[in-house]
């Protein structure tokens, strides 16, 4: 489980293809990051197959690689990376289990005061999840949904948010993971029984 509050926006150091998907290191300032453990990298659950002090590796399976953005990573790319919460850790921001919903992709980016407004076009069945004020991790970022249209939702993003993740990179078209709020998905559930 992560809390969506990101420690470092770190560097892909590496792809390689092997068979059934890829292995990807990157270079990071979080330790300790220790073989066997999760790591979050831009919202995608991963397990550290390797670790030496400032990177690590883990294997992408072709499942992930189809349903999350990391498909699309490049050697040198900045990358979000958190590692897993600790019971002893606050919960700063919300409950985020880097189980990616799907991708969504930057319509809009404008500036409001010091705040940046993204607008994210984000799939109908994604969106029945997003509720104004609510939740949601978009590259395994937490974030406060600041309005929600038919087909998209926004956030808005304060300076330390922009300067300490890969978000304030993002530009028009750019593909981003989605997790929405797993209350949400638990609630339509146990209602609909």
């Amino acid at each position: 489980m992560f809390t969506g509050l990101v420690q470092d926006k770190a560097r892909v150091a590496a792809i390689e293809r092997n068979g059934g998907g890829v292995r990807l290191t990157v270079e990071t300032r979080v330790e300790p990051i220790a073989r066997g453990d999760s790591v979050s990298i831009n919202g995608v659950c991963l397990t550290a197959v390797e670790a030496d002090a400032g990177r690590f590796s883990a294997d992408v399976m072709e499942e992930t690689l189809r349903r999350s953005s990391l498909a699309a990573l490049s050697e040198g790319d900045a990358v979000n990376v958190e590692p897993a919460l600790q019971a002893s850790a606050r919960l700063g921001g919300h409950i985020v289990q880097g189980h990616v919903d799907g991708v969504g992709e930057v319509a809009d980016v404008r500036e409001q005061g010091f705040a940046r407004v993204v607008r994210v076009a984000a799939p109908a069945d994604l969106l029945r999840y997003v509720v104004e004020k609510g939740s949601i991790a978009v590259d395994g970022v937490s974030l406060t949904v600041s309005a929600v249209g038919e087909d998209w939702f926004e956030v808005s993003l304060i300076p330390e948010t922009l300067e300490r993740t890969t978000l304030g990179e993002a530009a028009a078209g750019r593909a981003v993971n989605l997790e929405v709020d797993v209350v949400a998905k638990y609630v339509e559930k146990l209602v609909a029984r």
